[in-house]
């Protein structure tokens, strides 16, 4: 069976795939696109052409470190926006441009030398040719249990991909339209999958290239900016290369979605008019290139399209969190902990989620040593044998309790005093156990040994609160004592919440302990 599928063959799930293989671990990354990269697409450079950015196109070193470390790592360099020159402003469609009184735009931004599509080009490389499948399309995801079932479908034939985990390496607002789950998503999830957008999906981007960058001889950077209604481009920038050698520009279109569809015939024209109002009659003589990301539903979902574009906000708990007891996991730049949307939040989700799936397969691989399977082995069989113990236990202290003239909430007492004894013996049994902890993963505070362990008490509360309620209901005892015998709701809901506080307590206790048996692996046995 397949261990990982990862589903979106973007810039995240590109990263994720890398960090598996170089793992040495199985998966296998699909995307129903033909090709790799999301959003990130490029037109390549050739024969003295810039390379031209149709999405994403700028990153920050100042503040974006994932982006800064990958390039290195791909033996990828990037270079400064060129913002050196005069700034134009076109307020109305019968006016000359107006030059603005500031010095640069972009704030630091750099460009990838050879387009972002170089760093999809590098990590698709890297990986085993049959480690990636194109044209495939995730339908329906069904929990079973030990696995998922992913029901994809290809140009060719629809089939079912077993596998461990999966991973949704895709804008949160397309998980929520395009998939369905096996049993549902809860409603919480849902809601905050389809309330977060998908940045710069709505969006439509123009690029142009030209012989020369006529605007540089000219004193102008290439950045403009057109703020009257009929607007066509709204922000205008300079994208040649490094050198400068291969001229374009690019920019962003102002028309809305569903007007760039009523102009659609005419968009080419009127976006080299404009190009042309601000920059003369050589802006209009290159070879123009337009991607409506709006028109692409592998991007934009209906709830994009119909609504202004937002930047999704960062670290939503509800996104990070994972499903159906770790087998689904969220991932795409919009679920990143730091800068959502961006390609550094890619980076950032892909780095959780690596990171996840690395150390499960290392806590399982630790799970499956002899020493660990025989102490919870052990543990185990102890714990079965006390807990049999328990109801026993209870009948006599509350006796003795009786015995001794106490009234005040007995049952809650006698209670709390077997739970509090049998987790004290709990500890000090497993303070005698011996665990290997080599390999075992850390992670936010939590051993990955400490689920193994808490997992033989799973309703041991309740079934010890069932069973003191059946004895006092029979109890002659405490036939004179009716909040006790008969105890209110509210008087069992008190209990049910002292017994949580002390089941915390207890689980802590239990993670402390096997943390501080990884820290002094000779100090306790």
């Amino acid at each position: 069976m397949l261990d990982t599928l990862i589903v979106g063959a973007g810039l995240c799930g590109l990263s994720i795939a890398g960090r598996l293989q170089s793992a040495g671990r199985d998966f296998l990354l699909i995307d129903a696109r033909p090709r790799a990269g999301g959003r990130i697409e490029t037109v390549p450079g050739a024969a003295g052409k810039a390379a031209l950015d149709l999405g994403p196109g700028w990153y920050w070193p100042q503040t974006q470190p994932r982006m800064v470390k990958l390039l290195a790592e791909l033996g990828l360099d990037g270079h400064a926006q060129h913002d050196s020159g005069l700034i134009l402003h076109l307020a109305s469609t019968d006016s000359s441009p107006e030059a603005l009184a500031q010095n640069g735009v972009h704030n630091g931004a750099h460009r990838v030398i050879g387009g972002m599509g170089a760093i999809v080009e590098a990590l698709v490389q890297r990986l085993a040719p049959d480690r990636l499948r194109t044209g495939c399309r995730l339908l329906r995801l069904v929990d079973r249990g030990d696995f998922v079932e992913a029901h994809c479908r290809s140009p060719q034939e629809e089939f079912v991909i077993a596998a461990r985990h999966v991973v949704l390496a895709m804008p949160p607002r397309l998980v929520a339209e395009h998939i369905a789950f096996e049993p549902a998503l809860d409603a919480p999830l849902m809601q905050a999958l389809q309330d977060t957008p998908t940045w710069m999906s709505a969006q439509a981007k123009a690029a142009m290239r030209y012989r020369q960058a006529f605007w540089r001889d000219a004193g102008l950077s290439g950045n403009a900016f057109v703020s009257h209604p009929q607007a066509v481009l709204a922000e205008i920038f300079d994208a040649c290369d490094e050198r400068g050698d291969a001229a374009a520009l690019g920019g962003f279109v102002a028309l809305s979605p569903a007007q760039r569809q009523t102009y659609a015939a005419s968009l080419e024209l009127l976006v080299r008019s404009q190009l042309a109002q601000l920059f003369g009659p050589p802006a209009d003589e290159g070879e123009l290139h337009l991607r409506d990301w709006a028109s692409e539903p592998l991007t934009c979902s209906a709830r994009d399209a119909a609504a202004p574009s937002q930047h999704p906000e960062d670290a939503c708990e509800a996104l990070a969190a994972d499903r159906w007891d770790g087998r689904l996991l969220l991932g795409g730049s919009e679920t990143a902990t730091r800068g959502a949307g961006y390609l550094e939040g890619a980076l950032d989700a892909a780095t959780r989620i690596a990171n996840r799936l690395l150390a499960r397969a290392a806590t399982a691989h630790a799970l499956r040593s002899p020493t660990n399977e025989g102490s919870v082995r052990h543990f185990t069989g102890w714990l079965a044998d006390q807990r049999r113990l328990c109801a026993t236990l209870y009948r006599q202290r509350i006796a003795r309790a009786l015995a001794a003239q106490q009234s005040a909430d007995l049952t809650r007492n006698v209670l709390l005093d077997v739970i509090d004894q049998l987790y004290s013996d709990a500890l000090a049994e497993l303070a005698t156990l011996s665990f290997d902890t080599r390999g075992v993963a850390v992670e936010q505070g939590r051993s990955a040994l400490t689920p193994a362990v808490l997992a033989p008490f799973s309703g041991l509360s309740d079934d010890l609160l069932g069973e003191a309620l059946q004895h006092n209901g029979t109890s002659c005892a405490l036939s004179n004592f009716p909040d006790e015998a008969r105890p209110s709701a509210r008087y069992r809901h008190d209990i049910r919440r002292d017994l949580a506080l002390a089941w915390r307590a207890f689980a802590q206790s239990v993670n402390a302990l096997l943390i501080d048996k990884a820290d002094h692996p000779g100090a306790l046995h």
